[in-house]
């Protein structure tokens, strides 16, 4: 019944933020309007909007302390190589971390947006191929 449509990014300056996202993975614009612009994935149904802020808004909550978490995180099948991608590009990132097996990174827009990247575990419950078959029952 229920599917997530877009994911809704605050940017400070939507020009120089649609470049960036442009560059950096790969999105592809639909459309634009006078406080965003909407931009489809290549090889996923999921959608992006970057929406224009007069000022920074948090991509992330704090779970306890310092201990915080993205809002969402970006699927990759490759972690080394979207690692490298990153640092090519200059794009400022965390070290890669490694947590029960699940490889994953934080990388920061031009706002300082964190985003989580993780490659899935094949045998986590989680990995996307489990919850295929979950979805079949």
């Amino acid at each position: 019944m229920f599917k997530v449509g877009g994911i809704f990014i605050p940017v400070t300056d939507l020009k120089q933020s649609t470049v960036w996202y442009e560059t950096n993975l790969g999105v592809k614009k639909i459309d634009e309007w006078e406080e965003g612009a909407g931009f489809y994935f290549p090889n996923c149904p999921t959608q992006m909007a970057l929406i224009q802020v007069e000022t920074p808004q948090p991509t992330e909550f704090t779970i306890k302390g310092n201990n915080k978490n993205s809002y969402y995180n970006f699927l990759v099948d490759d972690i080394e190589a979207a690692y490298r991608h990153f640092h090519e590009k200059g794009v400022v990132t965390s070290e890669i971390d490694d947590f029960g097996g699940m490889k994953f990174f934080d990388f920061f827009d031009r706002d300082g947006n964190s985003f989580s990247v993780v490659n899935e575990v094949i045998d986590s419950p989680y990995h996307r191929e489990n919850v295929k078959k979950l979805q079949n029952y």
